[in-house]
């Protein structure tokens, strides 16, 4: 199994260098604490993943690293400053797809470049770049009811990698996609990443996910969210998403046993 990591008292003071930094964050909603003392950095072309039980606060976490919402303590930083507005050098994915249905795909995917008055030839130009490497040359011109789930999480893919953003944050992207077509799509991701060196923070309640695609796994609590542990994810170096690597086993039976004990102390609330 993975050693332990994390150190809180030295994480505040080794922020500088990392993509996204939260130093001591706490954040409420009401009367409610959903984050407390947060302490974690995710470096430059990493891939850190957070794992915890439902509602500790590993949205809120995106949130705050897109700026759309600040802590109530402590800082966030984004490439070593202060995060106080909408984070423009990073790409959120969420669950739902937010596509527009009577769009094609080419101008689904243009659309950010349009809402910034991007011209024409230039949005669909860019646009018929990022499809492509997405893997969906051909479909440009289909409308989103012909195509599957795991195309249009690929649209979806491709609209947020078009603003050419150095950070994705990802929200249960491929949640709702089957088995196969997950498999098929973390892959894709991976190669991506590594293609436009990418560091991503990604929430995920699958275990095999945070291990197959993560550099790092953040284990939070439950409510209130605290940083437990965070665990380095060995890989060998033909990493192949389709296999699980029988070296993990032990990561995979720890974090799992800590997922159990925390929905255990939830029950007895």
């Amino acid at each position: 199994m993975a050693e332990r990591q994390h150190n809180p008292q030295q994480a505040a003071t080794a922020n500088n260098g990392a993509m996204i930094a939260f130093d001591k964050v706490s954040h409420r909603f009401g009367d409610v604490s959903v984050l407390e003392g947060i302490d974690l950095r995710v470096e430059r072309g990493s891939f850190v993943a957070l794992v915890g039980p439902s509602g500790c606060g590993k949205t809120t976490l995106l949130n705050l690293a897109a700026g759309l919402a600040q802590p109530d303590a402590g800082v966030v930083r984004y490439n070593s400053r202060q995060l106080l507005k909408p984070n423009t050098s990073a790409g959120y994915l969420t669950q739902d797809d937010a596509l527009l249905p009577w769009r094609d795909v080419l101008t689904n995917v243009a659309l950010p470049l349009e809402i910034k008055g991007i011209d024409k030839a230039s949005r669909l130009e860019r646009a018929r770049d990022i499809i492509r490497k997405v893997g969906l040359s051909g479909f440009e011109h289909h409308r989103l009811g012909q195509l599957s789930g795991g195309m249009r999480k690929r649209v979806s893919l491709a609209r947020t990698l078009i603003y050419q953003p150095e950070t994705l944050l990802l929200d249960e992207p491929f949640g709702a996609l089957d088995a196969q077509t997950r498999v098929l799509m973390q892959k894709q991701l991976l190669d991506l990443c590594r293609e436009l060196k990418l560091t991503v923070l990604l929430v995920t309640h699958d275990i095999g996910e945070a291990i197959a695609l993560s550099d790092r796994i953040a284990l939070l609590s439950a409510r209130p969210g605290t940083l437990v542990e965070v665990l380095d994810v060995p890989h060998s170096e033909s990493r192949d998403v389709f296999r699980r690597e029988r070296s993990n086993d032990d990561l995979y039976a720890h974090i799992w046993d800590h997922l159990a004990a925390q929905v255990s102390d939830m029950r007895l609330v």
